[in-house]
């Protein structure tokens, strides 16, 4: 297995765990309830309990790092025992015969009745066919579903305990120019004060936009425990998942269709149709015009206005609620938790997409479609590179052995020379003239010197015979 393909092996695999560990991480459970949730993520995954033991003491030690799997190289994939379908038909009446059978039962019942040996079947392997044949945890567990989906109203006793997020269609514009232009409003709203944490409008729903928008919101108001997100293809990327990750953030997904339990920020975007009502009749002409005209909005007719929820979430523990009511400005404020503010270099990194790239022999190398000027230093050399996705005018390149360099994007003039200049480095000093010719030069004059001897003797010679 090549570099490239063994990080990107450990990548997956520590987002695959951190994916596993996420909900036990939640410092609010008791252990008994982590311990069954424990139990139905080893069943549900195919692992052992012992194995989820070890990603979370490996995540609350180093973090996402602590989640990597060591380097290996790939084995070759085990031969399926010629009964393998008889094998199944057993494995699946077993299935049906007790629901609850975890696939560790069903291959321990199969080797002790005999159908298999021990230690042929392995379990990744029977949960993918039991999957595959509509067996699965998943689809035998639906009829709990309906069960689970009964929501109750719930509201975090503290801020930035869980934040909510979504994107929102927002209005079109138009330009000066005539270009028509859609948006789409990317929001994190407070559980507990149910203050905007961060909220901007973006000419696309790209999953960068979600990334910026978690981005901004850490360094504006910190660290949050847990972020509670929709399915969407732009909550589910991987990229988001490593940010958070490394950041301690757990990402909770919302089950489908279970749209009540967004009910905050469902509630919110209620005041974005007032705000989308009024902007078509102001005839903004730009993205930055519109978030300048957002930003007024949000905070005079949002913000700093009383909220009914609020309201009612005091009421529900018997509490006196002033008659102007509490705004979510005001009980963001009055929070006794404090802010937990991250170095911004870290949350930096932790957002930035990484890729790897060749350098030709410029010291140069392509991204987007756009040309990159690394150093002719690192000619002939494959590099990583780390660039934020919202703003990729300049990108980091790391190469082993060297100091990172920051590259930019090449402007082609008429005039450009397609030859790099020998970097300072190469040099030592700059030269104040040319030794070779000076060798040449110091050669040239010792030859004519040499020469003018020579002649000068031939004619003494001739001078002494004819005198004598």
């Amino acid at each position: 297995m090549q570099k490239k393909e063994i990080k990107k092996w450990q990548d997956e695999e520590a987002l695959k765990r951190y994916r596993m560990i996420a909900p036990l991480l939640d410092e609010g459970l008791d252990e008994g309830k982590r311990r069954q949730m424990r139990e139905e993520a080893a069943e549900k995954n195919g692992i052992s309990k012992r194995s989820l033991y070890r990603y979370e003491a490996g995540y609350r030690d180093n973090g996402f790092e602590g989640l990597r799997p060591m380097s290996r190289t790939k084995k070759r994939m085990q031969r399926l025992p010629d009964n393998f379908d008889e094998v199944m038909e057993q494995a699946m009446q077993l299935k049906r015969e007790v629901p609850k059978r975890s696939v560790r039962q069903i291959i321990k019942i199969l080797e002790l009745e005999g159908w298999v040996a021990p230690g042929v079947l392995k379990q990744s392997t029977m949960q993918r066919h039991l999957y595959e044949a509509g067996l699965g945890k998943k689809q035998m567990k639906r009829y709990a579903e309906k069960r689970e989906t009964s929501s109750r109203r719930f509201c975090r006793p503290h801020r930035m305990e869980l934040l909510q997020g979504d994107i929102k269609y927002g209005p079109d514009i138009r330009t000066t120019d005539g270009e028509l232009i859609k948006t789409y409003l990317s929001s994190l709203i407070d559980d507990h004060s149910r203050y905007i944490v961060q909220s901007e409008f973006y000419d696309n729903q790209r999953q960068e936009i979600v990334e910026d928008t978690f981005h901004k919101a850490v360094l504006k108001a910190g660290k949050f425990d847990c972020a509670y997100l929709d399915h969407g293809v732009q909550y589910t990327a991987s990229h988001l998942g490593k940010a958070c990750a490394k950041l301690g953030i757990r990402i909770v997904h919302a089950k489908p269709g279970a749209c009540q339990s967004k009910g905050k920020i469902e509630k919110f975007h209620q005041k974005v149709d007032q705000f989308i009502a009024e902007i078509r009749v102001a005839h903004v002409h730009s993205v930055k015009e519109l978030n300048s005209r957002w930003k007024v909005f949000l905070e005079q007719e949002y913000q700093k206005e009383a909220h009914a929820g609020i309201r009612e979430y005091y009421e529900s523990y018997g509490a006196k609620v002033p008659a102007c009511g509490i705004t979510p400005e005001q009980e963001w404020m009055r929070d006794a938790r404090g802010l937990i503010f991250i170095d911004v270099s870290v949350v930096a990194d932790a957002f930035l997409h990484r890729e790897t790239r060749k350098i030709d022999e410029a010291g140069c190398f392509s991204f987007e479609g756009a040309r990159y000027e690394a150093s002719a230093a690192l000619a002939n050399l494959e590099a990583e590179i780390a660039y934020d996705p919202m703003n990729t005018q300049t990108i980091m390149v790391y190469c082993k052995g060297t100091e990172s360099v920051a590259a930019h994007r090449i402007e082609i003039g008429a005039y450009a020379s397609k030859v790099p200049p020998v970097p300072m480095g190469m040099t030592g000093s700059i030269p104040e003239t040319s030794r070779l010719l000076d060798a040449l030069e110091k050669k040239y004059r010792e030859d004519h010197r040499q020469m003018a001897q020579v002649l000068s003797f031939e004619d003494y010679g001739k001078e002494g015979g004819q005198n004598v």
